[in-house]
Parts: C-alpha cells; structure tokens; sequence
C-alpha cells in the first residue's frame, strides 16, 4: 500500500515538474522572440528618431521658458510669467504624452472622446474648482492687484504673494500664509491698499470744548510740517468734523506712499499728543471719580 502511495505521489511530482517546464521554457521562448522581432533596425532608427523630437521638443520648451523669465516687468508682471511658464509646462508633459502614446499604437481620437467625457463628468464634480478657475481669468483681466499689493478681502488682510488660476496666496501681518480662493474675490468687497503710489490717512483727535478751537486748528495743521513722510502734494487738511460727548471731534487727513503709513502714524500720533500738551490744549478722556465714605 505504502509503495502504490509513493509511486503515485512520485508520478504526480514528475507530471508538476513538466508541466512548470514546459510553461517556464514557452514564455522564456515566447520572450526571446519578442525581442528578437523588437530589436530590428527599423525599430532602433524608430527609437533613435523618438529620443531626437523629445529632445528637440525639450529644448524648444527651455529656450520658451527663458525667454518668458527675461521678459522685463513692466511689460509682464510677475504672476502674468509664473502663470505662462506652468501653462508651457504643462504643454509640454502633454506633447511628450502624446507622442509616446502614439508611438504604442494608441489612437489618439480614442483619447479625446474618452478625455469629453471624463471632462464633463469631472465638472460636474469639481464645480467649485471651475468656478475659482473662471474667477481666475477675471481677476487676472481686471489687473486689479500684483505680487507685494496689500489687500483687504473679506476682512482678510495681507501681502499677496502668488496669484493663481484657482486662488490668490499671501501672508498676513503675523507671517501666516492664507490661500484665498479666485470665487471669493469676485463675489466679496476687494480693496488695494497698494494699487496707486499714494494714498490718504486720517487721523482723529478731539478737543475739549473749553478749549481755545481756532488755536487747535491752528497747532493741528502744522503737525504735518514737521513729518517727512508726508506729501506736500496734495496738501494736508484739517477740519472740525462734529461734536462728542466730551469735546469736539478734529480731523487731519494727509498723503503718503502706501509704504509710509506705520511710519507716518507713529510720528503724526506722537506730534500731536506733543503738541497739545505744549499749547496747553485738553484732549479730554473718560474719567472716573471714586468717593471714598467713612
């Protein structure tokens, strides 16, 4: 019983071993044909002549690139080249893509109806992406804002940094980068603090009413005199803009290059506390009077 055991696991070993002999021997047979119909001449001046357009489409794409990086800014600010350069960049990987796929036999025509199709189930899945996209465009016609601008949107504020298809990177005053979708700019109240080279700061101080007011005008318009950041052109103005509580409410409102305003409030504020306080002219403030009772 034991040798009829034996004998049949020894047959069925035998037949295995065949069998993997005979699989591994047709696909190593099978492969070496392969290569042998692969490796021809027409197929090696076919590969040669691949790695030449790669290449010549490689170096189109370098010289293109340089060329956009040299353009000066004022004729292309800067977000306008970073977003050519990724735009030729991506036009490349694409070429290349195509021309390889070609070179496999893959039809192309195949590609575009399957790429229809894929696109307009991709927007209507990605509708948000396609609506920051848009905005992109509109926002980068409207040439409302450059890198370096300072910027209020939505009670958002900071220095942009990037400007994008799909939205607009900058770093606010605590140096946090904050991505700002393309939507949100269009559809929100936008402000650019840095759009023209100069704008208008007011500052506001009230004055007691027994106060000397003719001479308060008088010491509040001189303050600007004495500040180097601010513009003589347009000229400072000063005004009584109302009555408060406590006092009457004056206003200074001066021009300064958006790059001057910290500057320019720090002295301003600081001269006109000086100066008050020198011609003997209240700034009244809350006050609190404690009484104590035995």
């Amino acid at each position: 019983m034991d040798e009829v055991t034996n004998d049949t696991l020894h047959s069925v070993t035998e037949a295995a071993a065949h069998a993997a002999n005979d699989t591994v021997g047709k696909f190593t047979e099978s492969f070496i044909q392969f290569l042998k119909a692969l490796c021809t001449w027409e197929n090696l001046f076919r590969l040669i002549g691949a790695v030449l357009i790669i290449f010549v489409i490689w170096v189109v794409f370098k010289l293109i690139s340089r060329g956009i990086k040299r353009i000066p800014e004022a004729k292309m600010q800067t977000h306008y080249r970073n977003i050519v350069s990724k735009m030729v960049s991506y036009l490349f990987y694409f070429l290349v893509a195509m021309y390889i796929l070609s070179l496999f036999g893959v039809k192309l025509s195949a590609i575009w109806g399957a790429a229809g199709i894929a696109g307009v189930a991709i927007g209507f899945a990605a509708q948000t992406s396609v609506s920051n996209l848009i905005s992109g465009i509109f926002v980068l016609g409207e040439k409302t804002m450059k890198v370096g601008d300072f910027i209020i949107v939505g009670g958002i504020s900071g220095t942009v940094d990037e400007i994008g298809l799909l939205s607009v990177k900058i770093h606010n005053l605590d140096g946090q980068m904050i991505r700002i979708p393309n939507s949100t700019i269009i559809n929100s109240n936008f402000q650019n603090n840095s759009f023209f080279n100069t704008r208008r700061f007011t500052f506001e101080v009230s004055v007691a009413y027994e106060a000397d007011h003719e001479k308060a005008l008088e010491v509040l318009s001189k303050i600007p005199e004495t500040c180097s950041t601010v513009l003589k052109d347009p000229a400072p103005k000063v005004w009584y803009d109302g009555l408060e509580e406590s006092g009457l409410s004056l206003k200074l409102a001066v021009w300064i290059k958006p790059s001057d305003l910290a500057q320019t409030k720090n002295d301003i504020y600081i001269k006109i506390v000086k100066a008050f306080q020198e011609s003997g002219l209240e700034i009244p403030y809350n006050k609190l009077d404690v009484n104590v009772k035995k």
